[in-house]
């Protein structure tokens, strides 16, 4: 898929885990892990929102267009 999830990096930057990012936004960890590794197929604004709220980016620093790259 051409999108990136950049979403680990953006999590090490800040110095916060998979749980601790899950229990602020309100989501399980499960669902993070598949956003995380770009196994998701959509993502709610609101969630995206949440995310760079907590993580203090914008969501150009979480998704990235990469033309050709269907891995």
């Amino acid at each position: 898929m051409p999108i990136i999830v950049n979403l680990d990096i953006m999590m090490a930057r800040r110095k916060i885990s998979l749980s601790e990012l899950a229990e602020k936004i309100d989501l399980t960890p499960a669902n993070l892990s598949i956003l995380k590794t770009g196994k998701a197929k959509a993502v709610r604004f609101s969630t995206l929102e949440a995310i760079c709220k907590v993580l203090e980016c914008q969501p150009g620093d979480l998704l990235e267009y990469k033309e050709g790259d269907e891995s």
